[in-house]
């Protein structure tokens, strides 16, 4: 089975093919501005982490094979809130065998792993015609990306598993990454460090 890493803080690709021609002439931040920007991290936030991104879902149903079966996926630990009438399934790159038996320690360890995703069911969304999850919308959320071992596999993968593309690896204006969605919307980079250096190598 294929692995794949999470990669965050790549929402600068998505903005630059989406937003530059609607923001007409612009210009980036220089070098030493940026130096300066980007403070040194205070020494009380050594051991912090990114822990988690959280996204709704309309249909646990679709969304959990999609994360687990498409992408690969572990379910880490569920928690269902039946006072708010909703369940929270928390996924990751994980070994299965590694998820402590005793239910403290499985707690504290789902919430000490590295950039998780957490889904988030409303009850009864899924029989709900005109419930939306806002993954497709522009209230912030870009996409989160995924770092894949063999980029042409990956996406050969997807599209025989009939995944949704929003930009194959051949699309311009960025070649060699492509986005798909899952069932809620929500983008998804699929990308390879290595064949990304071509496009990037000469850039600052």
């Amino acid at each position: 089975m294929l692995r794949y890493v999470v990669v965050l803080g790549t929402c600068l690709f998505a903005f630059v093919i989406f937003n530059y021609s609607s923001m007409g002439e612009t210009v980036g931040l220089s070098d030493s501005e940026l130096k300066e920007l980007c403070e040194q991290p205070d020494a009380s936030t050594k051991d912090f982490i990114m822990q988690q991104t959280n996204l709704c879902i309309k249909d646990p149903r679709k969304s959990l094979p999609f994360y687990t079966r498409v992408l690969g996926m572990t379910l880490l630990q569920k928690f269902d809130f039946p006072e708010m009438k909703l369940t929270a399934f928390f996924l990751g790159y994980e070994n299965p065998d590694d998820i402590p038996k005793n239910k403290a320690d499985h707690i504290e360890w789902t919430f000490t792993r590295k950039a998780t995703i957490e889904l988030v069911h409303q009850w009864g969304t899924e029989n709900d015609p005109n419930f939306k999850c806002k993954g497709s919308s522009t209230e912030g959320f870009g996409h989160f990306g995924l770092h894949v071992p063999d980029i042409e596999k990956a996406c050969e993968r997807f599209e025989s598993l009939g995944v949704e593309f929003v930009k194959k690896i051949n699309d311009a204006p960025i070649k060699r990454l492509a986005f798909i969605k899952d069932p809620d919307g929500y983008k998804i980079e699929i990308i390879n460090g290595k064949a990304l250096v071509p496009f990037l190598h000469q850039r600052k």
